[in-house]
């Protein structure tokens, strides 16, 4: 691992598929001397304008950004070959992929898919180039298409996916259960893994109270999810290839994904 002085910005989107819903972005502050990171900003966007802005509020000389959302969707039907392969991957831990194809995601603005234009945008008026492969800690101003789920299994070592989403047959109750064990994993581990992220005010006041109304959850879902997202793009920055895994690649597809001896690099 390379010895490094830089300081940066790593933003989580964890991107909603129309401008109907709610966005989640979240941005950590990563010090080399505090040797940790800290919650700078966590908020809602709906607009493509508005997640814009939100990244440029942050915007540091050093950023990196993780999407969640599929950014590279050449595929008109079916399903990419980074989708089937991350899905065998996780598929013990309940950690698959949803297929990704432009039938499904072409809805926004249109023909395009939301994520491709996020990515075009960030770095057409940002400078943040939308790359797959990354130098870790060094100087960057980069994006990539990262995946919540499977990196909750590697970082938080689970042995399945944490059931908080709504589902049909999920219950509210069952559904807060699992948030307060996704708030317990964020405490705990992600202030002991290296890189760590420090308990600050706005650290604590995103986990002080727990919704209890499913529209309330979801919004505060989506903040969770682009947390995680920020810290899989530190987790990448810090550790590049040698944590990480790329699923396919740039011109078919890929996803970005903490891994560690249990996952099969496919």
């Amino acid at each position: 691992m390379p010895n490094s002085s830089i300081d940066l910005v790593a933003i989580g989107i964890d991107l909603a598929w129309s401008a109907r819903n709610d966005t989640g972005i979240a941005a950590l502050r990563w010090s080399e001397s505090d040797r940790a990171a800290h919650l700078i900003d966590c908020r809602l966007a709906r607009t493509d304008e508005d997640i814009l802005t939100a990244v440029k509020s942050v915007d540091y000389p050093n950023i990196v950004v993780a999407i969640d959302a599929p950014t590279v969707v050449p595929n008109r039907e079916g399903r990419r070959p980074a989708d089937s392969k991350i899905s065998a991957a996780f598929r013990r831990f309940h950690a698959g992929a949803y297929p990704a194809n432009r039938r499904l995601l072409a809805t926004h603005q249109g023909e395009q898919v939301r994520g491709e234009v996020i990515a075009r945008r960030l770095e057409s008026e940002l400078q943040i180039i939308h790359r797959a492969e990354i130098n870790p800690r060094a100087a960057i101003r980069q994006c990539f298409e990262a995946f919540p789920h499977p990196a909750m299994v590697v970082l938080f070592q689970l042995e399945r996916t944490l059931p908080y989403k709504a589902r049909v047959a999920r219950s509210l109750a069952d559904r807060l259960t699992a948030f307060a064990e996704y708030h317990r994993l964020i405490r705990d581990q992600l202030t002991a893994l290296e890189p760590a992220v420090q308990i600050t005010d706005s650290f604590v006041t995103l986990l002080a109270d727990l919704p209890r109304t499913p529209a309330a959850l979801k919004r505060h879902e989506d903040q969770l999810d682009a947390l995680l997202c920020a810290y899989i793009a530190l987790y990448y920055w810090y550790w590049g290839a040698e944590r990480c895994y790329i699923f396919g690649n740039f011109h078919e597809g890929y996803t970005v994904t903490p891994i560690d001896d249990r996952i099969a690099k496919l």
